[in-house]
C-alpha cells in the first residue's frame, strides 16, 4: 500500500519519508521539480504540484495513502484526483491554532480552518495533525546569529512550547498507521520564553547571543508586511499574555514525551554557528 508524501523536501515531510522508508513502507516522494530531489536511495520521485491539477493524477496513481501539508491553494484540485485515484487515507499537516481559543479572524488560523473545512466536505477519509509552534521557527534567527550573534525578537517574553519536527513526523506516521488520538494540539513539552530559547540556542552553540527587541512596526519591516506577519505578531503577542499552552498529544500518542527545545537546538546547532 503505497504511501505519497506530498512535499518531502520540507523538514517534516522528509522526516515523514524517512520513518515510513525505515520502516520498510512502499512510499513515494512528490516535489514540483524532481531534479532536486536527494532522498534515500530507491525511493521513486516523482512532479506534482497542487497548482497544476494535471501532475497529480500521475502522482497518485496506486497511492493509497497521502501526507499533505495544508495547501494555501489548490486543496479542491487535489481532493478531485485524490478521490479519482481511490486514495484511502489523507494526513493533513495543518496548525493547532484552529483549535487555539482567542485566534479567531487570525489569518493562519483562519486560512487553515478553510482547507480543513474542504477536506471534512471531501468524502475522503482524513486526518489533521495540527502542531501550534515549530521549533523549527527559531531557524529565523539563525542569519543574524552567524552574522552578528544577535536575535531580533517581538515580545522577547512570549512563552510557547516549540515542538521538534521528528515528534510532528511520528505523530503523522501513526496517524497514516491508523492510530486513534492525533488530531488535538501538537507541543513540545514544556513552554519557554523567546529569550530561553535563545539562550539554550547559545548554550548548543557555545556562544553568547544578545538579544533585540523589536516593535511591531520594526517586525512589519523586517519581514515585509503581510496578513501572514500580522497573524505571526497576533499570536506571539498572545503567547506573551499566556495564551499559548503546552499539552501532552505527543507523549499520549507516541508513548514517552516529546524532545525537548535544548534537543532541537543541540540538533540545529549547525544551522547556528558562524
Amino acid at each position: 500500500m503505497t504511501t505519497l508524501v506530498i512535499g518531502a523536501r520540507g523538514s517534516i515531510g522528509r522526516a515523514v519519508l524517512e520513518r515510513l522508508v525505515a520502516a520498510g513502507e512502499p512510499v513515494r516522494a512528490s516535489l514540483r521539480d524532481p531534479a532536486k530531489a536527494d532522498f534515500p536511495a530507491g525511493v521513486p520521485v516523482v512532479a506534482a504540484d497542487l497548482g497544476r491539477a494535471e501532475t497529480l493524477r500521475a502522482a497518485l496513481d496506486g497511492v493509497r495513502k497521502v501526507f499533505l501539508y495544508a495547501p494555501a491553494s489548490g486543496a479542491d484540485a487535489f481532493i478531485e484526483a485524490a478521490r479519482e485515484a481511490g486514495v484511502e487515507q489523507v494526513v493533513l499537516l495543518s496548525s493547532g491554532s484552529v483549535l487555539l481559543p482567542g485566534a479567531e479572524g487570525n489569518a493562519i488560523a483562519e486560512e487553515h480552518r478553510a482547507v480543513e473545512r474542504a477536506f471534512a466536505g471531501s468524502g475522503l477519509r482524513w486526518t489533521p495533525i495540527r502542531p501550534l509552534v515549530l521549533a523549527g521557527n527559531a531557524l529565523n534567527w539563525a542569519a543574524s546569529i552567524r552574522a552578528e550573534g544577535v536575535a531580533r525578537l517581538f515580545r522577547p517574553d512570549a512563552v510557547t512550547a516549540p515542538v521538534h519536527e521528528h515528534d510532528i513526523a511520528a505523530v503523522a506516521v501513526a496517524a497514516l498507521a491508523g492510530k486513534a488520538g492525533t488530531a488535538g494540539i501538537l507541543t513540545g513539552p514544556g513552554r519557554l520564553s523567546h529569550q530561553r530559547q535563545v539562550e539554550l540556542v547559545g548554550r548548543a552553540i557555545g556562544r553568547e547571543i544578545r538579544i533585540e527587541e523589536l516593535t511591531a512596526d520594526q517586525a512589519r519591516r523586517r519581514f515585509g508586511p503581510s496578513p501572514t506577519v500580522d497573524a505571526v505578531l497576533e499570536l506571539t503577542e498572545a503567547a506573551a499574555a499566556g495564551g499559548s499552552p503546552a499539552t501532552c498529544t505527543v507523549e499520549q500518542v507516541l508513548g514517552r514525551p516529546g524532545r525537548p527545545f535544548a534537543r532541537w537546538a543541540r540538533d540545529h546547532a549547525a544551522d547556528f554557528r558562524g
